[in-house]
């Protein structure tokens, strides 16, 4: 089966209907973020979300970490997934299915070592998906996503086979990289933000590529 294609920093609903003109399988819309590119206010992910179609997942990126803050900010934007990219306590994902049942929960695992992927094992039985990302949540300002960098697939491809829930893999990906990767991880998902744009906007040739590179 051919990997879902995600494209993130999605900014206006003209870029969402691009993308999804182009295929993909769903959007991401970036919410306040200490660092990295692409966040919107609230109101335009909840606006933007309202014009996609059925079928179409919207994902939701949020740093909140506690339980209220979470569902707050759920609340404020109405996309039918939670892209968590932040760390979170466990019994946290447990009370977030019984009070959203039908909002899809997704975790990301920024990968740096072997304790990324025990990380990455442990939480996937509570999760609806990992996405593999190259954020660095340990500096003074956190880095939880769109870095453009990309980090080892090797150790990727071992969380894919390791875990027990669907894998989206994230982190400096191109039209010119992504068939690599896909060969080496062979992950349920693929999700590109910077490598398919130019001066911060979304590129609709790079796009074209980057799909026709996922599907070929």
């Amino acid at each position: 089966m051919k990997p879902r294609i995600k494209i993130c920093c999605i900014s206006s609903t003209d870029e969402a209907k691009m993308a999804i003109d182009c295929g993909v399988s769903a959007i991401g819309l970036v919410g306040k973020m200490p660092s990295g590119p692409g966040p919107i206010p609230d109101d335009l992910i909840r606006k933007i979300a309202f014009t996609v179609p059925p079928g179409i997942a919207t994902f939701l990126l949020t740093s909140a970490t506690s339980l209220m803050e979470i569902i707050d900010h759920h609340h404020r934007t109405n996309t039918n997934t939670i892209q968590l990219v932040d760390s979170i306590k466990v019994e946290t994902y447990c009370q977030l299915k019984a009070a959203m049942p039908s909002v899809k929960i997704v975790q990301v695992i920024h990968v740096a070592d072997k304790r990324s992927a025990d990380e990455a094992i442990k939480i996937s039985e509570m999760v609806d998906a990992i996405l593999l990302d190259s954020g660095n949540p340990k500096l003074k300002i956190k880095e939880l996503g769109g870095t453009g960098r990309v980090h080892d697939w090797k150790l990727s491809r071992f969380i894919r086979d390791n875990v027990k829930c669907p894998v989206f893999l994230a982190g400096g990906l191109t039209p010119d990289n992504v068939r690599e990767a896909i060969e080496i991880v062979n992950p349920f998902g693929v999700d590109v933000c910077t490598g398919v744009r130019t001066d911060g906007k979304l590129d609709r040739l790079k796009l074209e590529k980057f799909i026709s590179e996922v599907l070929a």
